[in-house]
């Protein structure tokens, strides 16, 4: 793929004895925004972590800008994750620092950038993800379930980088304000020309949010395409996942009585 930013190839990682991700293969453009959809313990959040290091595969090769970034260690590593934001699932938010602490953290411990500083630009996040200056000095305790994913949002683009991950964005969230969440995530990526990789359950945010849409079963990628083709790809596992059929490929183990 030309101008590929993330390149999976052939990756393999195991717990104990059982495989999780079974040589996936994966490549994702620079400047597009991937979703990964997929049953629940199929290796999406694994994947992930991969790619940041904090799991190193038993096999294959992961590059990300040409390089190779499996096995970085100190200050390699560090440099290396500077590039990336994440908006984590469930917002996984500070309880004892407020709002503007948040958004600024990775600014101020991961750069030592000095607290005034990060307080501005912590400030100007939030303004684009719609909260106000009243909001961050608000603790997360005291913000709904809709406030503290845009304070993650925000947080995620504090460093403006230029990866950004997204897991399960609207988890939790009403229809409206998952919508709200989903257009503030194509609002921020458009501006910093991010690449971007989502894994989520959530179809209508699928549809919102990427370029591409990949599916993960069993560890290995068994479609990739536009996300504008998902409703015709032909895939029996795609078609039985977007459609919510028990019936199909994937079989869930349920105990019977």
């Amino acid at each position: 793929m030309t101008d590929a930013h993330i390149v999976l190839s052939g990756v393999h990682k195991s717990f104990g004895a059982k495989p999780v991700l079974n040589g996936l293969t994966l490549s994702v453009p620079r400047g597009h925004s991937l979703v990964v959809i997929g049953g629940s313990g199929t290796g999406k959040s694994v994947m992930l972590k991969c790619i940041l290091g904090i799991l190193r595969p038993e096999a294959g090769s992961i590059k990300v800008a040409g390089e190779e970034v499996t096995g970085l260690r100190g200050k390699a590593r560090d440099a290396y994750l500077q590039h990336f934001g994440m908006l984590f699932q469930g917002s996984a938010l500070f309880d004892s620092l407020p709002v503007w602490e948040n958004v600024a953290f990775g600014l101020i411990q991961g750069r030592n950038m000095a607290r005034g500083q990060a307080r501005e630009i912590a400030l100007e996040k939030l303004g684009q993800v719609g909260l106000g200056e009243d909001v961050a000095q608000l603790y997360p305790a005291e913000l709904s379930g809709g406030m503290q994913k845009r304070v993650g949002l925000a947080r995620a683009i504090a460093a403006d980088p230029d990866v950004i991950f997204f897991d399960e964005p609207t988890t939790g969230l009403d229809p409206i304000m998952a919508d709200v969440i989903n257009n503030l995530i194509v609002d921020c990526v458009e501006r910093l020309g991010a690449t971007t990789i989502s894994i989520t359950h959530d179809m209508a945010s699928a549809r919102k949010i990427a370029d591409d849409i990949a599916m993960i079963h069993k560890g290995e990628i068994v479609w990739q395409g536009p996300a504008k083709k998902i409703d015709r790809s032909g895939n029996p596992f795609v078609e039985q996942f977007i459609n919510g059929r028990a019936e199909g490929p994937i079989h869930m183990d349920v105990l019977r009585p």
